[in-house]
């Protein structure tokens, strides 16, 4: 080649190069204008997201309070661990046993060791919901055996320190700290609250750049609610109750008091229960508030209801005679008292005290299907208490247009009609408190946005009967817990006690029918009897076949309403007794 054809090519490659160098940058610049001009917003934004770390602030729940301060329900500091399987990897095994030892149980070994060493990623959870105190531990055993790549991430956990307490009242929270049951999931909207967060500058490997701009958006923490409970009671009540269900082999039992005059309950107890604590006992039999959510036949104390309408319209007193048979067929079905005798001469007084069914029919025949069911349902039967709690029943109580001879006669003394032990407490405490009826409560205050309580209104009230109807069932209902009465294990020494015992047959929820030998038993009263100030309702279900109200119940009535007196510091009023014949 020679020398001027070897400039030519020379020149032709310059030419060449020169050309791909000038396209190079056309296509640098466009792309550069692309960038700046026209994608210039989101291309920022990018970058400071890439350059960003937001931490979240979880926002503690709000506490659930008894009605002197003392927690029910709060939350704790917790975090969650997290690793990157990158740097955990190698380790996994070491890692894992740490963790198992420290935080979870042998069971979590494996799954751990999974987790940790996951190609695919650089984050992985590995547990929830572990106290901080719990947390620290394990971390503080990672590093000294130098094992990297845990890490934590802040939160908190509801914790509910008197464990099996109130448990049906209080509820729960599910795993998402929702509350799902009790006062938990009634107030779940006050007792939530709005989690904050930070937003950081961070360099490429992460880490916070000193003196950097930060965001931060303020947590608000939830608002506490005060109950009506008193703590002290509440645990008394529970512990009698349940060794009272154990001891009766009954299915289940209840405990409530309530406050006659404000219609507050101070006491609410559920045997068996569980524990939302450690997570012990939680099944959906258990779980359930069966106060307000069960329905059953009361029996025997639906009587106080059925004189409190005789005694409004002036067709009985105390004293009033009535000629009991010695049994009734009615729509052809015998009904009988719950021992043989031949005819009795009894007063309306003596056929509370004796808990006469057929004393009871023979009152309430002065009554149309219409009046009874009007004053039923002026009490609050079929419908709810307005108590403020999930998933409460209205019970059942049929139209008196489908009512029988025979409805009308077992209603009268508790059968064939269903209520939750809600409804009782508040139709007898209307005759506790004179005549007036008012809705129960169970939460007093809730917090505002400054953390200041604010009264819950309370239900409403209205007058079901007059005081004197009020004044004639109390004496009546005081017979029960006499000597001769069928309670006397009820009475308190010092004080003056009213109540009612009950018995009922149990209903196969299957068949609808009567199961013979298993029954409900119960017993309601209210004291000083003269200046009434509390009301006590204790139910066994299923108990031993022989079991009764006076000699099941009334016992836990008398140590619970015992200490409820002595807890608020109720003295006895030393009015005497009257003497009401129960015969004549």
């Amino acid at each position: 080649m020679t020398s001027a054809q070897r400039q030519r090519l020379v020149r032709r490659r310059l030419r060449v190069s020169l050309v791909v160098v000038m396209a190079m940058f056309c296509l640098f610049g466009l792309r550069l204008f692309q960038i700046q001009g026209i994608d210039s917003t989101a291309y920022a934004a990018m970058a400071v997201t890439a350059g960003t770390d937001t931490t979240q602030i979880p926002a503690p729940r709000g506490r659930i309070l008894d009605r002197n301060g003392a927690e029910l329900a709060t939350s704790i500091d917790a975090v969650t661990l997290t690793a990157d399987p990158k740097l955990t990897s190698a380790s996994a095994p070491q890692i894992a046993r740490v963790l198992v030892e420290h935080v979870g149980d042998e069971g979590d070994y494996f799954d751990l060791i999974e987790k940790l060493r996951r190609p695919d990623t650089r984050f992985v959870y590995l547990q929830k919901h572990v106290p901080a105190w719990v947390a620290a531990k394990a971390l503080e055993a990672l590093r000294k055996d130098q094992l990297p790549g845990v890490f934590t991430q802040k939160e908190t956990i509801r914790s509910y320190p008197g464990g099996k307490l109130a448990a049906n009242l209080v509820g729960y929270t599910n795993g998402e700290g929702k509350g799902v049951a009790g006062i938990e999931g009634q107030y779940d909207e006050e007792l939530t609250g709005q989690d904050g967060s930070r937003t950081d500058e961070v360099s490429v490997s992460g880490q916070r750049i000193p003196m950097s701009d930060s965001a931060v958006v303020d947590m608000v923490p939830g608002r506490d609610v005060t109950t009506t409970i008193d703590r002290d009671l509440q645990w008394y009540a529970d512990k009698r109750l349940a060794e009272a269900v154990r001891q009766s082999s009954s299915d289940w039992g209840l405990a409530i008091t309530m406050d006659v005059k404000t219609c507050q309950i101070v006491q609410m107890s559920q045997a068996p229960t569980f524990d939302a604590d450690d997570k012990t006992g939680m099944t959906d039999a258990n779980t359930v508030s069966r106060a307000v959510q069960n329905v059953y036949e009361p029996g025997s104390v639906m009587k106080t209801i059925t004189m409190a309408a005789l005694a409004d319209q002036g067709k009985i007193a105390a004293d009033t005679p009535i000629v009991v048979p010695p049994s009734m067929t009615i729509d052809k079905f015998r009904i009988g008292d719950y021992w043989e005798h031949g005819t009795l001469h009894l007063t309306a007084a003596g056929v509370i005290a004796k808990s006469s069914n057929l004393g009871t029919i023979v009152a309430a025949e002065q009554m149309s299907d219409a009046t009874m069911y009007k004053y039923f349902h002026r009490f609050g039967f079929g419908q709810k208490t307005g108590v403020n709690l999930p998933g409460e029943s209205q019970g059942i109580l049929k139209p008196a247009a489908e009512w029988t001879k025979a409805n009308h006669a077992t209603i009268s003394f508790g059968q064939g009609v269903s209520v939750t032990a809600m409804q009782m407490m508040r139709a007898v405490g209307a005759i506790a408190n004179g005549g007036v009826m008012c809705d129960p409560s169970v939460v007093s205050s809730v917090a505002d946005e400054d953390g200041k309580q604010q009264e819950v209104s309370d239900g409403g009230r209205q007058r079901v009967v007059s005081k004197g109807a009020a004044r004639v069932v109390t004496r009546m209902m005081e017979a029960v817990t006499a000597p001769d009465g069928t309670a006397p294990a009820a009475a308190i020494d010092g004080y003056r006690v009213a109540g009612k015992t009950g018995t009922a047959w149990r209903v196969d929820p299957t068949t609808g029918r009567y199961i013979r030998g298993q029954n409900t038993v119960s017993f309601m009263g209210f004291a000083p009897a003269d200046d009434p100030r509390f009301l006590t309702y204790i139910v066994l279900d299923k108990p031993y076949s022989s079991a009764g109200g006076g000699s099941t119940a009334a016992p836990v009535f008398h140590d619970v309403m015992s200490m409820a007196l002595e807890r608020f510091g109720v003295a006895p009023t030393g009015a005497k007794v009257p003497d009401v014949p129960q015969e004549w």
